[in-house]
């Protein structure tokens, strides 16, 4: 039973040059990305051959292996959607004003959001979330594809700081990595996604 798909990029493999190459992109999109959706669709025959068989002595691990899977595949799926060749500058409209609301600036969200990214130990994701109890945005760190992110939280835009994703490029050098992103950050793409987030927690607290 196949129930997660691997999406296509919504740009060709060579649109984010020199920004991030296509050489990159294609290893990262057709082998990472589309491991992690076979490990998210063996992981649920996994569960539910388990759950037939009446033997769920391993379910904790088969549990661990879906959320890891699961994880890099949602958040690759966001992160080609995070990208634009037509990227960069600086958002504009509700997200800027979101933004400004809570970080005081662009430039002191942009200093925020690289010391969390260059800061994550190991691998994992720079995350700029809105915060669905407090109505602002937060930046945080998730660990491997899956932890550390609260509950209530929903990702808008997300960076991928696992050495997959730059080495080719920028080998250890993180820093240039994130200098890159910013030329091709999809903000609209990130203002949709907190428009929608906005409406979700209306409907959280209204009912």
């Amino acid at each position: 039973m196949t129930i997660y798909t691997l999406p296509e990029l919504p740009y060709d493999y060579a649109a984010l040059e020199p920004h991030i190459s296509g050489k990159i992109m294609e290893l990262h999109h057709d082998k990472h990305h589309a491991t992690y959706v076979a490990g998210a669709n063996t992981a649920v025959e996994n569960i539910k051959a388990a759950r037939e068989a009446g033997d769920l002595s391993k379910i904790n691990q088969l549990s661990k292996d879906l959320a890891f899977n699961l994880g890099g595949h949602t958040n690759h799926t966001m992160f080609w959607q995070n990208l634009s060749p037509n990227g960069g500058d600086e958002p504009e409209g509700e997200l800027l004003e979101a933004i400004k609301d809570s970080f005081g600036s662009f430039a002191n969200f942009q200093k925020h959001f690289t010391a969390v990214a260059l800061g994550i130990q190991g691998s994992g994701w720079a995350v700029l979330a809105y915060d669905t109890l407090a109505g602002k945005l937060n930046v945080f760190q998730m660990f491997d594809h899956q932890a550390n992110i609260p509950s209530f939280i929903v990702p808008l835009f997300m960076v991928d700081m696992w050495e997959h994703a730059f080495y080719l490029d920028y080998l250890n050098v993180k820093a240039d990595y994130l200098k890159a992103i910013w030329n091709i950050a999809n903000w609209e793409d990130v203002a949709a996604r907190l428009a929608r987030a906005q409406e979700h927690a209306a409907k959280l607290i209204l009912g």
